[in-house]
């Protein structure tokens, strides 16, 4: 069965510069993760509900408007799990808002864990190297609108591939 994820793109130029850090940090995930933060998890579905999941998602995306969003400074989830993550800081409720509408729009059951809005920058890596990711992104600041969001799948080696992007807003 397919694997897809339902994510906001983090957009250029600094969706790169995030994953160059990535990579920086020794995270091997940076060369088949994009920026991004998620919305849905990987889930597993049939190939025959892939057309029911981008018709869901479309209606989805037309229930909230564009938003803008700040990332800024560092956080981590350790001890509980190994990753430092760049804070999203305005956009937060629409960001949660936008994740419960497409949660329910796929039927997918509600988060293990509440729902945080961040992008990764450093995941299952040592302390120090965690630590680096920390400290050099603790001053990262950058502001764009969110104008839409993407499926993605699940690709083996090529690892999560955008498949279609979802405007927000009605048409």
């Amino acid at each position: 069965m397919p694997t897809i994820g339902v994510s906001i793109p983090v957009p250029e130029p600094y969706g790169e510069l995030l994953r160059e850090k990535r990579a920086e940090f020794g995270d091997p995930m940076a060369e088949t993760v994009p920026s991004h933060v998620t919305l849905i998890p990987p889930t597993e579905v049939a190939d025959e509900d892939l057309e029911t999941v981008g018709a869901a998602l479309e209606r989805a995306s037309a229930t909230l408007p564009p938003f803008p969003m700040r990332l800024r400074g560092t956080g981590t989830f350790r001890p509980v799990s190994p990753v430092v993550f760049v804070a999203v800081s305005q956009g937060i409720s629409y960001t949660e808002l936008l994740a419960k509408v497409v949660r329910n729009a796929l039927d997918c059951p509600e988060p293990n864990f509440p729902f945080h809005p961040h992008v990764t920058v450093a995941h299952n890596l040592d302390d120090p190297a965690l630590d680096r990711a920390y400290e050099e992104l603790g001053d990262f600041e950058c502001q764009f609108l969110v104008s839409e969001f993407a499926l993605y799948h699940h690709e083996g080696d090529a690892g999560w591939v955008p498949q279609r992007a979802f405007r927000l807003g009605p048409e």
